[in-house]
C-alpha cells in the first residue's frame, strides 16, 4: 500500500514523521476541558495506550494555553512521549503570541482558514500564527471544514458559478471552496516562511461521498500530506461505518498520511474508542499491523453453542492484555494470524489458511477439535479445557517461530 500512495512532502511532528513513505498514522484528540490539567492528562495517557500516535487538544482560552506546559510536564514526568497538537481558533495568534510556554511546548499548531480572523483581520491574524510556527519551527495543519468556511471564498465562488453558463451544483461549489482554502492558505504559509515540509492540510465534511470528492480534488492540487477524517461522524455504529467506508476508500486510492475517526461518545464512554477503530481500518485494509488478527466465523445453525464464540472473545481479550509484552519481547508478532471456527463446514479450510487455527465442533459433530499449525494438521483437542490448552499452542508458537528482540534475550 505504501507504493501506491501519493507521493507527499513528509512532515516531521514531534518526532513522527507524515507522509509518503512512512506508515500512515493514527491520532486522536481529547474532550475533555484543557484547563483541567489531571484530567487532560489521564485522557492523553488513555489514548496514548490505546495506540494514538498524535493527540490534539483544544486551546480556546487563556486557561488552556496556560495548562499545556504543565500537561507536557505531567506526561513527561511519566513517560508518556507522545506529540500534543494544539487547537486553535478564533483567538490563536493572540493565545500563541501571549503564552510562548504553549507555543514551544505543542509539536504542531492545527487552524481553520475559515474562522483564523474575519474581514480584514484574517490575512493579519493568520499570517501571525504563521510567523509564530516559524520562529518555534513547528509543522502546521491547515484544516477547513464545511461547518465553518470561509463565507467570503465561498460567496464569491458562488457568484462567480452563478454567472457561469455551464453552472456547477452548489454542491460542487462548495467543495471547490474547501479546496482552495486550504490550499491558497498553505501558498500564503509558504510565502510567509513556513517550508512545505511543515504542512499539513485536511478539508472535512460529514457526508461519505462529499469527503471522498473533496479528497480527490485536494490530492490532484497539492502534494502536502493530508490528513484524513470525516467530521462529526456521528454515534456508535453510525459513526464507526461512515468513517471507515470514507476513509477506507481514500486510502485505497492512495490519499491520506494521518487518519482521525471522529467519533461521538456517549457520556462518559472511552474516549479511546476512536484510535482502535482507526487502528482497526488501517489493519483491516492490510496497510499497518498492530496485533495478531483472530478470524472468526459468524455462526449459523450449525453452530448452536456458544463454545466458539467465548473461545475467539477469549482469544481476543488474551492477545489484548499480551500483546504490550509481546511486542517487545517479539519481533513481527503482529502479522501472527489465527482462525477459530465454528463447524467443520469452513473451519478446517480457514484454520488452514491461519497460522493457528482450531476447528470447534457443530451441533451434531464429534466432540472434537483439531488445531490446525501453518496449515498442517497439529493435534487434536477433547474436554472442557480446550481454552487453556489452546493458549498454550499460541504461546508455544509464538515463543518458537518469533525472533526475540535483542532488549529481551
Amino acid at each position: 500500500m505504501l507504493n501506491l500512495r501519493r507521493k507527499t512532502i513528509p512532515v516531521n511532528v514531534g518526532g513522527v514523521n507524515i507522509g509518503q513513505g512512512f506508515p500512515i498514522v493514527v491520532q486522536s484528540m481529547t474532550n475533555t476541558d484543557t484547563a483541567d490539567i489531571k484530567k487532560t492528562t489521564d485522557q492523553i495517557i488513555d489514548l496514548a495506550k490505546a495506540g494514538s500516535e498524535l493527540v490534539r487538544i483544544t486551546v480556546d482560552r487563556p486557561e488552556a494555553a496556560k495548562a499545556v506546559v504543565y500537561i507536557k510536564e505531567e506526561l513527561d514526568k511519566k513517560g508518556v512521549n507522545i506529540p500534543l497538537i494544539g487547537d486553535f481558533h478564533y483567538i490563536g495568534h493572540k493565545l500563541l503570541k501571549d503564552y510562548p510556554s504553549c507555543a514551544e511546548s505543542l509539536a504542531k499548531y492545527r487552524i481553520n482558514p475559515g474562522n483564523v480572523g474575519f474581514k480584514n483581520k484574517k490575512d493579519k491574524q493568520f499570517s501571525e500564527i504563521i510567523e509564530i510556527a516559524c520562529k518555534y519551527n513547528k509543522p502546521v495543519r491547515i484544516g477547513a471544514n464545511w461547518g465553518s468556511i470561509d463565507q467570503e471564498l465561498l460567496t464569491d465562488l458562488m457568484d462567480r458559478n452563478s454567472k457561469k453558463k455551464d453552472k456547477k451544483p452548489a454542491k460542487e461549489v462548495l467543495h471547490d471552496a474547501l479546496v482552495k482554502s486550504v490550499y491558497s492558505s498553505a501558498l500564503r504559509a509558504e510565502s510567509i516562511g513556513l517550508s512545505k515540509s511543515k504542512i499539513i492540510l485536511s478539508a472535512k465534511v460529514s457526508l461519505v461521498s462529499d469527503l471522498i470528492s473533496v479528497y480527490k480534488k485536494l490530492a490532484k492540487t497539492s502534494n502536502h500530506a493530508l490528513h484524513l477524517g470525516l467530521t462529526e461522524a456521528g454515534l456508535g455504529i453510525k459513526g464507526v461505518v461512515s468513517s471507515t467506508a470514507a476513509i477506507s476508500i481514500l486510502l485505497n486510492l492512495g490519499i491520506g498520511d494521518t487518519i482521525r475517526v471522529s467519533l461521538t461518545p456517549k457520556p462518559g464512554e472511552d474516549r479511546a474508542e476512536e484510535v482502535r477503530v482507526a487502528r482497526e481500518i488501517l489493519q483491516s485494509l492490510g496497510i499497518r499491523h498492530f496485533k495478531p488478527d483472530v478470524i472468526a466465523c459468524p455462526g449459523c445453525g450449525r453452530t448452536t453453542s456458544t463454545t466458539f464464540q467465548e473461545l475467539a472473545a477469549e482469544i481476543e481479550d488474551y492477545i489484548y492484555i499480551n500483546m504490550p509484552n509481546w511486542s517487545r519481547k517479539y519481533i513481527a508478532v503482529e502479522n501472527l494470524k489465527l482462525a477459530v471456527m465454528g463447524c467443520i463446514v469452513n473451519g478446517p479450510g480457514e484454520s488452514k489458511h491461519a497460522n493457528l487455527g482450531i476447528s470447534l465442533p457443530g451441533t451434531g459433530e464429534e466432540p472434537a477439535a483439531p488445531v490446525f499449525v501453518d496449515g498442517e494438521k497439529y493435534k487434536i483437542l477433547r474436554g472442557p479445557n480446550i481454552a487453556n490448552e489452546f493458549i498454550a499452542i499460541l504461546n508455544d508458537y509464538i515463543d518458537k517461530n518469533y525472533k526475540r528482540c535483542e532488549v529481551s534475550k
